[in-house]
């Protein structure tokens, strides 16, 4: 359509089959392929007029699990390749975080937080922002913070966990007051694992649902009032109903203010 030469036509469309591994495929019709090869047509038609910007909306949002996972794969592999800028929307946070250099949290078409994926799972602005990235997601639990023999503590129904000596000064000001607390279920472990923790740091709970993932086991436990999620060993047997006792990592706890759900730590 743009009336380039068919020798350069020829050489770009090799070229963007080559990079995307479709090259058997050119002589076919679209209702012959499959959804992940006409996603990558999808791909080399914006190759072969070689952007500057690549704008991807979803891309991946119609395809199989599997086919998802390897075309994840593919573009960041083309992205390296091409050297050219990718802006990619997505609602899916795997997606984000496996993929993305820099990371735009949005809500409510508002900028929440820009940065890296690692400083976006350890640092994040807000409630929002913790609760969308990472998989199963942070647990938030309701409490006030009190102070006891010198030390701070979280208090929120049959939860007591002490206040990490590196947390202190910045909880100082929310004595006697609300906080959420928000913790990563890869952070609620099994004390059998090993380390030094005292028992300020248990949390006992009765187990709701057990998933079995082979590697690790996701527990849906209850604490009145809080559900909660704690990833432990794939290997280690529970059964519904049993009451464990669990240890927090309180060193990697994150508090939120309750009104305005912005960070405190």
């Amino acid at each position: 359509l743009r009336r380039y030469p068919k020798d350069e036509i020829k050489q770009r469309v090799t070229e963007a089959a080559q990079i995307l591994g479709i090259s058997e495929l050119l002589e076919r019709k679209p209702k012959e392929l499959s959804g992940g090869q006409r996603q990558r047509v999808a791909v080399g038609r914006a190759i072969v007029r070689k952007p500057k910007v690549f704008l991807f909306d979803e891309p991946l949002s119609n395809l199989d699990a599997k086919l998802r996972v390897q075309m994840r794969t593919e573009i960041a592999k083309l992205h390296t390749q091409l050297q050219a800028t990718m802006v990619y929307v997505t609602h899916d946070q795997v997606e984000a975080m496996t993929m993305g250099d820099r990371i735009v949290v949005m809500k409510d078409g508002l900028i929440q937080q820009v940065a890296d994926p690692l400083t976006l799972y350890d640092r994040p602005a807000n409630k929002f922002v913790a609760g969308f990235i990472g998989s199963p997601p942070m647990n938030f639990m309701d409490g006030t913070i009190a102070e006891e023999h010198g030390a701070l503590w979280f208090r929120g129904g049959a939860l007591r966990l002490v206040v990490h000596e590196s947390h202190r000064a910045l909880l100082q000001p929310y004595r006697r007051q609300a906080v959420t607390l928000g913790v990563r279920p890869e952070d609620i472990r099994d004390p059998s694992v090993g380390g030094d923790h005292t028992p300020e740091q248990r949390v006992r709970a009765t187990v709701v649902v057990v998933e079995p993932m082979g590697s690790e086991t996701f527990l849906y436990l209850w604490a009145e009032p809080h559900s909660f999620v704690a990833k432990v060993r794939g290997h280690d047997v529970f059964d519904v109903g049993e009451t464990i006792s669990l240890t927090c990592a309180v060193e990697k706890a994150h508090y939120f203010d309750p009104a305005s759900e912005r960070a405190i730590i």
